[in-house]
């Protein structure tokens, strides 16, 4: 089995050498809460009937993986896999293989061909592995026919990101999202026990009902729970437009208080909950794991003059992210476009950046043709410089000319990208040239605090401004506009 704690306690020694952060910080207690229960391998008990909760924390360990290579290069089938290994690990699981097979597209029923079944089986019992997990999502009937005739449990690409999702939910909002996305994907892949679970409506009780020619099998069990997990997804999603609500309402306080507002989007395990804490010293919590982030976090930063705005860190995005997690969490992912600038966080160490930019940009243009508005300006910054090579960082720069290069770890970079974020911040439309009485000095320090001051005098009368307002300010100033000024 693979050994995650030695990437956990690396992390957390690099966190503590931090100079920013005194304390433990609460990005600090969830990952040693996550690293906390680990199971020992060779200590399982087989049983003989269990749960589907049960099966999957006692089994889903030894895996092997299976992809179909239908387009692009060889080295990207392969990245597709070595990504998959990834989200199998970070699930909980110890990869045994990895096999790719060459088709123009998958096999409608058992998604690699009734040949390569056989030999799948075959390296399953050679290696002892008691899960498939497959490059891609199965259909219900590929799903069951790769289960009869391997003889162990088999998931796809979108069960698997869901159970990582189920792991690392911490709040009510994000429970219920990856909750709702769970029944989602669930109810096409209920499996019925036949008739014998069926409710009977014979006797009385089918003629009552109808008479001759109705009595017999009821409703089965299958649509039982079908009916029963379609009444769960219409109350978490009436729970979670409730907490859309809130965040709308919290949202509309920032933009009536006009303060800016900047997201960090990106491919999972980017850096940008390290970004953010190098940023304003957040103190959220950092793994070098997929999907570490899934409730988004604002907090407060200052522009290098002086100016406050938000800066929030929100969900990371995958290739092929199942349109279940999409829907579920279209509200968390709509803070990004709510934004006034998008800071699109790319890992310069990744072996295939470029895809990973596509990958990113391909959701965020489904979140805008959802709302039916344009995203904001994004802002390009390479992360993770100090572990990119050079070759590969000449070629991000070349490609992305515009980009910031930074390093969250070492700090290289932090402060132009501040001064970058700054620049691209909105201005205050309203130009004033007033003269304010020494006796009314906080509206002065609000020009200061809320506008930017382009000129300043003192005179006999009081302070001469000419600042870039808000229009609220420049209702307040309208009073001392001298001659000749314009608002």
């Amino acid at each position: 089995m693979t050994e995650p704690t030695h990437t956990s306690l690396g992390r957390l020694e690099e966190f503590d050498g931090l100079d920013t952060v005194a304390d433990v910080s609460t990005g600090e207690l969830e990952l040693e809460e996550r690293a906390s229960l680990r199971r020992v391998a060779g200590l399982s008990t087989e049983l003989a009937d269990i749960t589907e909760v049960e099966y999957r924390k006692l089994r889903l360990e030894r895996v092997v993986l299976v992809g179909v290579w239908t387009e692009g290069t060889a080295a990207q089938s392969q990245a597709s896999l070595a990504e998959l290994a990834r989200l199998a690990e970070t699930a909980g699981s110890q990869v045994l293989e990895g096999l790719v097979q060459r088709r123009s597209r998958p096999d409608p029923a058992t998604y690699i061909g009734s040949g390569k079944v056989r030999e799948l089986a075959d390296v399953v019992v050679a290696t002892g592995a008691d899960t498939v997990i497959c490059d891609g999502e199965l259909s219900p009937g590929q799903l069951r026919q790769l289960e009869a005739k391997l003889k162990v449990k088999v998931i796809d690409r979108t069960a698997l990101i869901l159970d990582i999702f189920a792991q690392h939910a911490r709040s009510r909002e994000g429970k219920a999202q990856v909750e709702l996305a769970q029944l989602q994907y669930l109810i096409p892949r209920l499996r019925g026990w036949g008739e014998s679970l069926s409710r009977q409506a014979g006797g009385r009780a089918g003629g009552a009902n109808g008479g001759v020619g109705l009595r017999g099998p009821g409703e089965t069990k299958l649509e039982t729970d079908r009916r029963r997990i379609s009444k769960r997804v219409a109350k978490l999603r009436r729970e979670i437009a409730a907490m859309d609500t809130i965040r709308a309402t919290k949202r509309g306080r920032r933009l009536a208080n006009e303060v800016p507002g900047v997201a960090l989007v990106g491919y999972t395990n980017a850096g940008k909950s390290s970004l953010l804490n190098a940023m304003t010293g957040a103190g959220v919590l950092v793994e070098d794991a997929l999907f570490a982030t899934l409730d988004p976090t604002t907090r407060r930063a200052m522009t290098p003059d002086g100016k406050a705005y938000t800066i929030t860190d929100t969900v990371g995005f995958v290739r092929h992210l199942p349109h279940q997690l999409v829907d579920a969490f279209r509200s968390t992912l709509e803070e990004a476009a709510d934004a006034d600038v998008l800071v699109h966080v790319v890992d310069g160490s990744a072996p295939a950046p470029e895809e990973q930019v596509g990958a990113v940009r391909e959701v965020l243009g489904e979140i805008a043709r959802h709302r039916g508005e344009p995203l904001p300006p994004e802002l390009l910054v390479i992360n993770k410089a100090d572990a990119a090579d050079e070759v590969t960082l000449t070629r991000l720069r070349h490609l992305m000319p515009d980009a910031v290069v930074v390093s969250a770890n070492t700090g290289q970079g932090i402060n132009v990208l501040v001064e970058e974020i700054a620049g691209r911040l909105p201005r205050p439309e309203a130009v004033v040239e007033v003269v304010v009485p020494y006796t009314r000095g906080e509206l002065v320090a609000r020009a200061h605090a809320d506008g930017e001051v382009l000129a300043e005098e003192h005179t006999p009368e009081g302070t001469r401004l000419r600042a870039r307002v808000r229009p609220d300010l420049a209702a307040a100033l309208e009073d001392y506009i001298t001659d000749g000024s314009a608002v």
